[in-house]
């Protein structure tokens, strides 16, 4: 059995090729990738590309939960906020469990989107005066739309509200036509279900189209000159447009607002708010099991909330489209437009159409969250200046800069030949950080801040300390009288396991801190642990078949002076030999002056 365990260990000595091969490879590909991605730098943190950083935290705020729900819904009504006011790459994510990270590049409006994140979101309902696409073709209309000549998205794809199931049980009267909703919202109906036949109204009219210009009354008595110029020029598909649109607004105002359905942009010209956000008592998603609805919304009005609702209802089913829907909108944005067909009283009501459980759900969790579903507090925000930015980035790229000099003059200085090695293991490895940082930032949104250059100019350290234990296990066998060829591979065992738990340890300490810590902390605890894993890549990948490949070599393999393997210096032993036991005397007489 020994003797096939030697020819697979001095098979494996042959190849150290392959192993150079493979992370050759790898570093080629991800190279590649990088340019093909365009993301050729790290994506810099707030505090070394400038700009404001703010970390708000949870409060159960009515008795409302601190969950992921609760916070990813948060973290989607922040971010239309901040993005919504134009700021470029803004981001919003939770962090730990009760933690949201807001950043805000320096820029346009940053100021501005720094005061209203974490305020209440503001949810309204608002009759839609007129809405038509903007920027890409919109859906062929139904000839509902093309006989009254409205602009509304097709209404066969558009959501219907109506009376909830017990409601409807309990009211006289045929239930409307079912039809399919996937485009433009959902139907609000007593059935809540879309009409796709034209109305009579509409035929009967000969398909004469509905006045575009708003009452006075429908807008609350504003002049609406003014009004209409404003959405006559909106362009929705453009983001400037959409971000200024119905910005101020108040809520007693008429106002115009920008929806997308469908990927297709559609802007709105909408009267004042009937229904404030805050007036849904509770509002959840349910899947319709005794009909074809599928996945619905279901809504609940407080009291005040269910008159008002009842009113704006009773107006919009005597209308025809689009003056029939009501436009949900969150922040100056149309999440959805449902039409209605009846009025609908009672304080509950349903929206149903063509839903998704997760798209039903996020308008049910936008619905019951007029306001934030939970309450936060500012627990530290932190502005740097796009100057001061550059200057912390200068000073930990000349920090270590400095380390990396040190290291490298003790390794020359103490290793002579062995620090090409060392050296060319650094570069692999600041090749591979690289890299790798640079894909980390549009992969899982990763930015390199100063805690995480931090991190980086540690791990310099750690690196450099696993090449000095294999160079010292190698000097060990050398100690011993080994020559080099035996000496690598006999000292590579030992030094492995050492190299191992160290940098186990490394990773355990910084997976801790990643976990138990917030804000720039884990970008250091990151960036650790990071290249932690990447020392042991390298050092099984490169180093030691590197070191493989030299020992093959005349100048270390006879120990000269440089080469930081000279027998001499190192104190090592004679090499041992075996002696053969000198032969007994011979038998015989045994001489006199011998004896």
């Amino acid at each position: 059995m020994a003797a096939p365990k030697r020819g697979r260990s001095a098979s494996a000595q042959s190849k150290p090729g392959r192993s150079l091969a493979l992370i050759l490879i790898a570093i080629v590909a991800m190279t590649g990738g990088m340019f093909a991605s365009g993301h050729t730098t790290p994506r810099l943190g707030i505090d070394l590309a400038g700009g404001t950083s703010i970390t708000l935290k949870a409060k159960a705020d009515q008795g409302a939960a601190i969950n992921k729900a609760n916070m990813d819904t948060a973290v989607d009504i922040m971010n239309r906020r901040v993005n919504g006011l134009g700021v470029s790459e803004a981001e919003v994510q939770t962090q730990g469990t009760d933690n949201i990270i807001v950043n805000i590049p320096k820029g346009t409006n940053s100021k501005e989107a720094q005061q209203q994140v974490g305020t209440t979101a503001k949810l309204y309902f608002r009759p839609v005066l007129a809405s038509e696409p903007t920027g890409s073709a919109a859906p062929s209309p139904s000839p509902s739309a093309s006989s009254s000549g409205s602009s509304s998205p097709n209404p066969s794809a558009s959501p219907s509200v109506s009376a909830s199931s017990s409601q409807k049980a309990s009211s006289s009267g045929s239930a409307s036509p079912t039809a399919t909703a996937t485009s433009q919202g959902r139907a609000v109906t007593d059935a809540l279900k879309a009409d796709s036949t034209p109305s009579p109204s509409g035929s009967a009219s000969g398909g004469s189209k509905p006045s575009a210009t708003p009452s006075a009354s429908a807008t609350g008595g504003t002049d609406t000159s003014q009004l209409q110029a404003r959405y006559a020029a909106l362009n929705c598909a453009k983001p400037a447009d959409r971000a200024n649109a119905g910005k101020k607004a108040k809520p007693g105002e008429p106002t115009v607002a920008c929806g997308e359905i469908d990927k297709v942009w559609y802007k709105y010209l909408l009267g004042p708010a009937a229904v404030d956000g805050t007036e849904v008592k509770k509002a959840q998603a349910v899947f319709d099991t005794q009909g074809a609805s599928g996945w619905q919304v279901q809504m609940t009005f407080t009291s005040k909330g269910a008159k008002k609702f009842a009113d704006i209802t009773g107006e919009l089913a005597q209308k025809q489209r689009p003056q029939n829907e009501f436009g949900i909108v969150l922040d100056g944005e149309v999440v959805s437009s449902p039409f209605v067909q009846r009025p609908i009283t009672g304080g509950q009501a349903e929206i149903s159409g063509s839903f998704q459980q997760e798209e039903a759900q996020n308008l049910a969790n936008m619905l019951s969250y007029g306001a934030l579903p939970l309450s936060f507090k500012e627990d530290t925000v932190t502005t740097v200046t796009a100057a001061l930015g550059g200057e912390q980035l200068r000073a930990g790229l000349l920090a270590g800069a400095i380390g990396l000099a040190l290291v490298v003059i003790y390794l020359v200085v103490y290793y002579r030949g062995l620090s090409i090695v060392a050296m060319a293991s650094l570069m692999v490895s600041a090749m591979l950080t690289y890299v790798i940082m640079s894909l980390l930032g549009p992969a899982i949104g990763f930015a390199l801040n100063l805690p995480a250059v931090c991190g980086a100019i540690v791990a310099i350290g750690i690196t450099a300390d696993s090449f000095i234990v294999y160079f010292e296990r190698i000097r060990d066998e050398i100690r011993e009288g080994r020559s080099l060829r035996p000496a690598v591979e006999r000292a590579w065992p030992r030094a492995r396991r050492t190299i191992l738990v160290s940098d186990f340890v490394s990773f355990l300490a910084a997976a801790v801190l990643f976990i138990v810590t917030v804000g720039k902390v884990q970008g250091f605890a990151f960036t650790l642990g990071l290249t932690t894993l990447l020392d042991v890549v390298v050092v099984f990948l490169f180093t030691k078949p590197l070191m493989t490949l030299l020992a093959r070599r005349k100048f270390f393999a006879d120990g000269h002076k440089w080469s930081g393997l000279d027998p001499k210096s190192l104190g090592a032993k004679p090499p041992l030999r075996r002696t053969r036991r000198p032969a007994g005397p011979a038998a015989g007489p045994v001489d006199p002056k011998e004896a």
